[in-house]
């Protein structure tokens, strides 16, 4: 179900929407996920909810261009996954926090090789990301030696110096300290009022007071 929330509804004119989603379709071998889901997805935060196994990761990763849909159009602005795939992806900043893939590289590494993939990557912010997710100290271990809240904060620190147009973060207070989910709070109710930017959280619940543009409960579609 796409929700209103305070007074502000997901379903936008298409002229403002930034993420349009046309007849998304997804299933398991066991189970079917999504079935025709359409929605236009606005600037500011956009709660992805629902209980354990309601496909917030699976639909994240589909938004991604990471997991193939079985039908449906995806796009961000006017650049479709279809037609575009490497633009679309450049546009589309997604990190699964489970990934092993870079586990070799050291954070420094990490954020080296981020510019060639985000065109908008903002260095000057990483450096006060660094410091305010307090990743100083670990930024020359490689990946798989931090712990896991430390390694979400890379990802993290990542998603937030990409300065992507459209930002997927799966559950990303997990494993995190008392003083970096503050942080991360005060970073996303930023993100709220940026235009021309859509954030997309994965999450069980409303993340604080952060102010959401909409919600996409996943366990009412």
């Amino acid at each position: 179900m796409l929700k209103q929330h305070e007074d502000r509804f997901i379903e936008h004119p298409a002229t403002s929407a930034i993420l349009h989603i046309e007849g998304l379709c997804f299933s398991y071998p066991q189970r079917e996920l999504f079935t025709h889901l359409s929605a236009r997805i606005a600037s500011g935060v956009t709660l992805v909810c629902g209980g354990d196994g309601s496909g917030k990761t699976t639909l994240l990763r589909l938004l991604a261009g990471q997991l193939p849909a079985q039908a449906g159009v995806l796009q961000v602005n006017d650049m479709r996954l279809s037609d575009q795939p490497q633009c679309y992806r450049q546009q589309v900043f997604w990190a699964d926090p489970r990934s092993e893939t870079w586990d070799q590289l050291n954070a420094v590494d990490y954020f080296k090789s981020l510019p060639r993939v985000y065109p908008q990557f903002d260095e000057q912010m990483l450096a006060g990301l660094i410091e305010g997710l307090s990743l100083t100290p670990h930024l020359h271990k490689p990946l798989y030696m931090l712990s896991t809240g430390s390694k979400r904060k890379v990802w993290l620190a990542a998603a937030f110096a990409s300065r992507a147009t459209v930002t997927l973060l799966d559950e990303p207070f997990a494993a995190l300290d008392k003083a970096s989910i503050g942080f991360v709070l005060e970073l996303l109710a930023d993100a709220s009022s940026h235009p021309g930017r859509a954030w997309l959280v994965a999450h069980y619940e409303e993340p604080g007071d952060v102010p959401l543009t909409a919600i996409i409960d996943l366990d009412n579609l």
